[in-house]
């Protein structure tokens, strides 16, 4: 360990970036084992580690960094999945830059931070070649049942650890795969999708069973998946897209991104997808504008690329340095030919009945807003035009009015959309139905949707042996 200073920081090398813009595979390949062992090797092994603290999972990265470097792969196996039920996906799309890597010592002394998320993905990559990932561990049958409404890493990882508790464990997803957006939302240069089905596949021969094509108050009520089973965890997430209010917006050529992206994700299952047969979702040959500075914004002008469009501009309100996205996506999307037009908000969309350009307008920083970030304010006299066939709005996302989509006016949220939850307990203001990942905390990161499933799997199955302790006393 400590070789730092004598061994230079390397991730493994992309592909060029014009022949990764062919396809849909991710853009790197994983280590090779010297390579692997020899970047794990440069951790300074800290007292108090900050990629650690800095994880949402609090995952064991100094030590399975060294067991890394001393070629006990399989052993890094097994620390690093002992905190985490998909290490493989953290390792591939979580922001490093902002979280383990970017907290790290050695980046702070001026050396670059241990690429950890890539040897993350080499340790549990190799440990699926070679046989070392074990079924689900059931627990002993427990007589009672658990219902999980969405099938995204929340539910996931709340399904596997209540599933090792010895509930009887079933999912409902509204989507006919299960993944959430680890299937459907992120694209496949960022994730494979092989990578999310082997996970699920796991899952369902662990004898957890999944309901596609289910939504809640379309197939059964709330009221009645409560009778149903003995609790009730709501992991749906928040797909409900932010709008723009400006003068064109409902023209023909201005989509939502989630759409965009999930017709893209489905062609790449070689589903059937009538939007993007017919053009509408398909960016090939159209000159593309997408409105935002986010991951799904990064997602949207890579995916573009990738479909052969004839340019592709990011429009956003803030400079670089105040965007909410990953500065390693803005870097992949500019190599592969992304414009990025910083500081500029649209004011209106031409095009009678179809979008034909974008009427935008010079934004400048000026006092920080609530998150800390400098708020955008307009620049008099800056305004221009972009020419656009296709405009896609990445806003973002809110949750959507699920008291009413499930018929359970009585399940309480708060002044944002989001469910209210006992913060202690995470349970919603319904007796043994709870609520975790971004229908709590509002959209945010796949590794904290995680940490949330793993955290109320814990309190579920605290409420539920405390309910059978009292059964049998009575």
């Amino acid at each position: 360990m400590l070789k730092f200073v004598g061994t230079a920081q390397a991730y493994p090398g992309k592909r060029g970036a014009e022949l990764r813009a062919e396809d849909f595979r991710e853009i790197a390949d994983r280590y090779a084992v010297p390579t692997a062992e020899e970047q794990a090797s440069r951790c300074s092994q800290c007292g108090v580690p900050y990629c650690s603290v800095h994880c949402p999972l609090h995952n064991h990265i100094p030590d399975w960094l060294r067991l890394t470097a001393e070629g006990r792969l399989r052993e890094a196996y097994a620390l690093s999945n002992s905190t985490s039920t998909m290490p493989e996906i953290c390792g591939r799309i979580c922001p490093q830059d902002r979280l383990c890597e970017g907290n790290c010592v050695i980046e702070f002394s001026g050396h670059g931070a241990v690429t950890i998320g890539s040897v993350e993905k080499f340790v549990t990559d190799t440990a699926w070649e070679e046989g070392w990932v074990e079924p689900v561990a059931v627990g002993p049958a427990r007589g009672q049942s658990v219902g999980i409404v969405g099938a995204g890493p929340a539910g996931l990882a709340a399904a596997e650890y209540l599933r090792e508790y010895g509930y009887e464990v079933h999912v409902y997803d509204r989507h006919d795969r299960a993944g959430g957006l680890l299937t459907y939302g992120i694209p496949g240069f960022k994730l494979e999708k092989h990578v999310v089905m082997r996970r699920i596949e796991r899952l369902a021969q662990g004898g957890i069973s999944f309901h596609m094509d289910f939504e809640v108050g379309r197939d059964a009520s709330l009221d009645a998946l409560r009778k149903r089973h003995d609790s009730l965890l709501i992991a749906t997430g928040v797909y409900k897209p932010r709008g723009i209010q400006a003068p064109g917006v409902g023209a023909a050529g201005i989509v939502e991104a989630l759409d965009y992206l999930t017709a893209s994700n489905r062609k790449g299952f070689g589903d059937t997808v009538p939007a993007f047969d017919d053009g509408s979702l398909d960016a090939r040959g159209k000159h593309v504008v997408v409105v935002g500075g986010g991951d799904t914004a990064m997602d949207c002008v890579r995916t573009a690329v990738r479909q052969g469009a004839a340019s592709v501009k990011c429009l956003y309100r803030r400079d670089r340095a105040n965007m909410p996205g990953s500065q390693r996506e803005t870097a992949n999307a500019e190599e592969e030919g992304v414009e990025f037009v910083w500081l500029s908000a649209p004011e209106a969309f031409d095009g009678d009945e179809r979008v034909t350009g974008v009427r935008a307008t010079r934004m400048r920083l000026g006092a920080p807003d609530a998150s800390g970030r400098r708020a955008p304010e307009l620049d008099p006299g800056g305004a221009f035009q972009l020419r656009a066939d296709l405009v896609i709005k990445a806003l973002g996302f809110e949750p959507e009015d699920l008291p009413r989509l499930f018929g359970a006016e009585e399940l309480g949220v708060t002044r944002w959309g989001t469910l209210r939850t006992d913060g202690r307990t995470m349970m919603t203001s319904l007796d043994g139905v709870f609520a975790a990942g971004d229908i709590v905390r509002g959209a945010s990161l796949v590794v904290w949707a995680i940490r949330d499933g793993r955290d109320v799997a814990a309190h579920m199955h605290a409420w539920m042996h405390a309910r059978a302790d009292a059964a049998r006393a009575a």
